[in-house]
Order: structure tokens, then C-alpha cells, then sequence
């Protein structure tokens, strides 16, 4: 131990040699940019995605309240009620497992965070995952899957070419929302209930269940062989779930399809079954679908406008383009390239809710209203969790979940806010830190999607609202002016680390340079050179396995890793086992 401490203390002293202060002036994490004359009041509410606390924080990055009670990690989403009480998903760990999104137990605190309610909902058979929604009445959605089996799913009409995955499996996972009416300190009552297996439809086979001569003239059931393609065993894969009260309808997120999904709330659970009833006369059938029109026979690949979308939600009232769509594209295998937006969609829907569809056509509209992305498309790419906002000054918060990054920005497409989630799985990090990569390359800061209250929201009446310090540790003053701006170089620390095969090592560069990352001993001497030349805006990842540049395995301990471009200089420890 007394030699790992000294080599680390020669390490320090290196780095300290080489490098100025300067870098560390500039916030790795927290507060990043905040333009107070045209950012949107407020406070937001966020769960770090691998932490067990969830903060609530100011325009300036300071704590106005925090809950540190639950010994879970988010399952996935937070959400702060009137009575200024935090209603929380977590990940059980326990019950079925998805293969992402996981919840299976949800609780509430109050403001003081005292644990006032608690509900479990994981089995074998069955799992809450990802999302819920409160109700005005005081019951809460939640969005769950169900076991089916290989044979149920042949039976059911599914093409046994497309079932291979779950034929592995041995079982399918679709989905299904429940509304529960809590009964404190514990339970509740599942009151209403819609499932999609309900709702089925093929044309495959007549001689099984759901059989239809053309399912394309059925836009309200789901296809089962629509997508054409390998079944996933994580059917539907839904992954948020909103609210509109004004319709009584719920609109779900169909990660699964590229699709959202509205159906009708009104319904009776017998309703929610079959295909008649409930306010707008179609049962629990699909009222409105938007994104890929292939999957109901209404399009193909190229009308595809949605892709693996994350918080799709109405725009709330009092809030500019109210009543419309707002959905984070995450934009995974577009045409164009893989890359991210948040879209604004007008919904074809009359006042009292029914949605216009011409026969054999696909659910308008063909283009978003809004649409944000980078000037550099690729620069925006979140690949999984994710959302947005729209806020009361027309201005839309964003939540880049894989990198922990959030920002706002304004309906002509500027940053007036940035934050970067200083929360890793280790609790609140060093201002000066780089969160690390975990082992999908997503960043350990990662935040499922985060949501700003306003000022007069009742939860804060009474309360005290003076915020206190930043969450992360050893936190560098930033104003508005500071030239800290999203995008900027930077060197991620390696993973796995320590390791004793290989490491990879990230970076990111905001514009095309000059570049030479090399592995350096403790000493200062150059080891091995990973890249070197011109390099164009992006990020990249290499790896190391141990050896010089002659190829030849080096000797274990600590090393150092370095980026240079012609503005910017960073350097790493990292540390080889064997």
C-alpha cells in the first residue's frame, strides 16, 4: 500500500508539473451556463440514473432540497406532486427483468424526506418499469409488462420466423398500464387496467387468434408481424407514459415500434379489452399513432419520422404550442445518420378529442412544427433514456440523458442554460471530475429525464426556497459570461479502470484539430502513440491493451494518458493490473 500511495503522490506531481491550473477553472460539472436575462425561472427536479438521492436545484445550480432516504436507485423517473411531496420509481433488482428500464417499486416522501408510502409491484410474471403519472384524482398510471409465452405468442398469430429471440427466451414481454389508488403507508388498489395483448391483429394465419384478411385496415390494433422483422423479446418497450386530463386519454411512448400511442382513459377495465366503449367508441383500441406508419401498413421505411423516442407528452397548458406533441427523437439508424432532436408535433384532433384519419392513409401530420438539433447533427446524439420540456416562456429544457447533460434552449435554437449532472454512482463528484464511462459507453451521470417546476408551483408555498450549496464538491463560481460553452474538448476517464487486458479511452473534440493522444510512464517518457493527426468534430474512442509502440507488453502499475490539440491540453491516470 505504501508503494501504490507513492507512486500515485509521483503521478500528482507530474501531472502538476506539466499542466497550468487553467483547466480546472473551467466546471467539468454542475452549473456550465446560465444567460438569467432569458432563462426560464424555476427549479428542477433530477435522479441521477445510478445514485439513490434526487435533488432539487435553482437557475444557478444551488440545492434547494434534496431526498437521500431511499436506498434505491431511480426506476426511472421522479416526479414532484402538489403537496410538495416526491413520488419516486426505483429499481428493485428483484422480479422480471426487461433488459432496461426496470423499476418494481415506487415511494413517496415528503418534503422533509420522511418515507410517508410505498408500493411494490414485481413478480416473476409481471415488473413496473420506466415511467408513471400522477392523476389529479390522487391514483397514479403505471407502466408494467406481463409474461406471454412462445406458444401463446404463435397462437396469437405471431410469424414464427420473426420469434427466434423468443423462442430463446421462451417468452415475450408486452406491455400493460395500470392506475393504482395508493393506500398509505403501503399498497394500493389497482382500480383500471389496459393491455396491449388485448389488442392484437393479423393477417399471417386464419387459422389463429386476432386473424384479420388485411390487418392494414385496422390502425387501431397492433400488428404483430407489422415491423416485418426479428421480434424482441421486450415487446412493446414502452417508456413513458403522460396524462391529458382535459381528453381523459394517455399517451404512451412505443419505444418498440418508433411510435407513440394515445388511448382512451374513459373506458371501464371490461372497456379497455375490446374495441367499443369508453368516450370515443373504440374500447381500449389505438385512438392516434404517430412515427412509423409502416407498422400499421400505412408507409414504409422512408416515412418513418420517429426513432427508439423517448417522454413523449403533450405540452402543457399555459405553455407555448399547448396542447401539442413534444417527444426526444433519440434518433437511432436514421437515413440521415444516427442522431438526436426534439420534435413538436400538431396532432389531427378535434376539440372534443377524436383524431382525423382518412382511410388507408397514415395519421397526419407528415412533418414536425419544431424541430431541434445542433448546426452539426451528429454533435446531439443521446442513444437511449432522454427528454424535454416545454417551459411557460417558450423556451424547451432538454435532457441529453447518456451524458448527464441538460440544457435550455430558446424557440430560435440558442443555449441560455447548460448543467452537467455531477452525480456519479459514487454519490456527488470533485468540480474539476469527468464522470466515466460505464459498460454501454453511456456516462455514469446519466439522468433518465428531469423536469423544472415553476416558481408558483404549490409545492413551494411555505416552503423555504433559499438555495444552498451546489451538489458537487469543491464547486468553481460561473457567471453568464464565463467562455465555458457546450461542446468543448474533452478526455474521459478510461474504462475499465483499473484493468488487465485492454482499456478504452474516450474523447471528444468540438471542431476539427490537430491531435495526439499518447500513453506516458510515470517519468514523463512516451510509451505508445493511439492517435495522431487531424482529427474532424466528434467523439472517439480507442484502446490500449498494454504494449509500447514496439509491441511489447509493459510492466504493471500506474500510467498516464494524454490529449493534446492545438488549443487544448489533458491528462489522465489510469492504472494496469495483472
Amino acid at each position: 500500500m505504501f508503494r501504490k500511495g507513492i507512486c500515485f503522490l509521483l503521478v500528482d506531481l507530474f501531472v502538476s508539473a506539466m499542466f497550468t491550473p487553467g483547466w480546472s477553472q473551467e466546471n467539468t460539472i454542475g452549473l456550465i451556463y446560465s444567460d438569467t436575462s432569458r432563462v426560464c425561472e424555476g427549479y428542477t427536479l433530477f435522479p441521477p440514473k445510478h445514485f439513490t438521492s434526487t435533488y432539487l436545484i435553482d437557475n444557478q445550480g444551488g440545492v434547494v432540497n434534496s431526498w437521500e432516504n431511499s436506498t434505491y436507485d431511480p426506476g426511472q423517473s421522479v416526479y414532484l406532486l402538489e403537496n410538495g411531496n416526491l413520488l419516486r420509481t426505483c429499481f428493485d433488482k428483484s422480479g422480471n427483468s426487461t433488459g432496461g428500464g426496470e423499476g418494481g417499486r415506487i415511494e413517496e416522501y415528503d418534503w422533509d424526506d420522511n418515507l410517508v408510502w410505498e408500493f411494490d409491484y414485481s413478480t416473476e410474471d409481471y415488473v413496473s418499469h420506466h415511467d408513471i403519472e400522477p392523476l389529479p384524482n390522487g391514483n397514479i398510471l403505471f407502466l408494467a409488462v406481463e409474461k406471454k409465452t412462445y406458444a401463446e405468442c404463435v397462437a396469437a398469430g405471431f410469424n414464427p420466423d420473426y420469434l427466434q429471440q423468443v423462442s430463446s427466451r421462451g417468452y415475450i414481454l408486452p406491455d400493460y398500464v395500470i392506475e393504482v389508488e395508493p393506500t398509505p403507508p403501503s399498497g394500493g388498489n389497482i382500480v383500471w387496467e389496459w393491455h396491449a395483448w388485448d389488442h392484437l391483429v393479423q393477417d399471417y394465419d386464419p387459422d389463429r387468434q386476432n386473424y384479420e384478411s388485411d390487418a392494414t385496415s385496422h390502425p387501431g390494433l397492433i400488428d404483430v408481424n407489422g415491423m416485418g422483422e426479428e421480434v424482441h423479446y421486450f415487446w412493446n418497450h414502452m417508456n413513458s407514459i403522460d396524462y391529458n386530463a382535459e381528453l381523459n386519454q394517455i399517451m404512451l411512448s412505443v419505444r418498440g415500434n418508433s411510435e407513440l400511442w394515445v388511448i382512451d382513459h374513459s373506458t371501464t377495465t371490461e372497456e379497455a379489452t375490446g374495441h367499443s366503449g369508453g368516450t370515443y367508441g373504440k374500447g381500449g383500441d389505438i385512438l392516434f399513432r404517430w412515427g412509423n406508419p409502416l407498422t400499421y401498413g400505412a408507409g414504409d421505411q422512408t416515412d418513418q419520422t420517429l426513432f427508439e423516442q423517448h417522454d413523449c407528452q403533450w405540452i402543457e397548458p399555459g405553455c407555448p404550442g399547448e396542447g401539442n406533441i413534444l417527444v426526444f427523437n433519440n434518433g437511432l439508424n436514421r437515413p440521415d445518420g444516427s442522431y438526436s432532436s426534439v420534435d413538436e408535433i400538431v396532432p389531427p384532433v378535434d376539440s372534443n378529442g377524436f383524431y382525423a384519419l382518412t382511410a388507408g392513409s397514415a395519421f397526419e401530420p407528415e412533418e414536425a412544427l419544431w424541430i431541434y438539433t445542433t448546426p452539426n447533427k451528429t454533435d446531439f446524439f443521446s442513444e437511449a433514456i432522454s427528454g424535454a420540456q416545454r417551459l411557460p416562456n417558450g423556451n424547451t429544457l432538454i435532457d441529453d440523458g447518456v451524458h448527464g447533460t441538460f440544457w435550455e434552449v430558446t424557440p430560435g435554437k440558442e443555449i441560455v442554460w447548460e448543467y452537467i449532472c455531477p452525480v456519479d454512482r459514487n454519490g456527488p463528484m470533485t468540480q474539476g471530475e469527468e464522470p466515466e464511462l460505464d459498460h454501454r459507453g453511456h456516462l455514469y451521470n446519466a439522468v433518465f429525464k428531469i423536469h423544472r417546476y415553476p416558481p408558483d408551483y404549490p409545492a413551494f408555498n411555505g416552503r423555504n426556497m433559499t438555495p444552498g450549496d451546489p451538489v458537487e464538491l469543491h464547486p468553481v463560481s460561473i457567471g453568464k459570461n464565463d467562455e465555458i460553452v457546450r461542446g468543448r474538448s474533452r478526455l474521459l476517464q478510461n474504462y475499465p479502470n483499473p484493468f488487465n487486458n485492454e482499456t478504452r479511452i474516450a474523447y471528444q473534440l468540438p471542431e476539427t484539430v490537430n491531435v495526439r493522444l499518447a500513453v506516458h510512464d510515470i517519468t514523463g517518457r512516451k510509451l505508445k502513440i493511439l492517435a495522431n493527426g487531424q482529427h474532424s468534430a466528434g467523439k472517439y474512442e480507442v484502446t490500449w491493451n498494454g504494449t509500447d509502440n514496439s509491441g511489447n507488453a509493459v510492466d504493471p502499475g500506474v500510467y498516464l494518458y494524454k490529449l493534446e490539440t492545438d488549443t487544448f491540453t489533458e491528462m489522465k491516470q489510469m492504472m494496469l493490473t495483472k
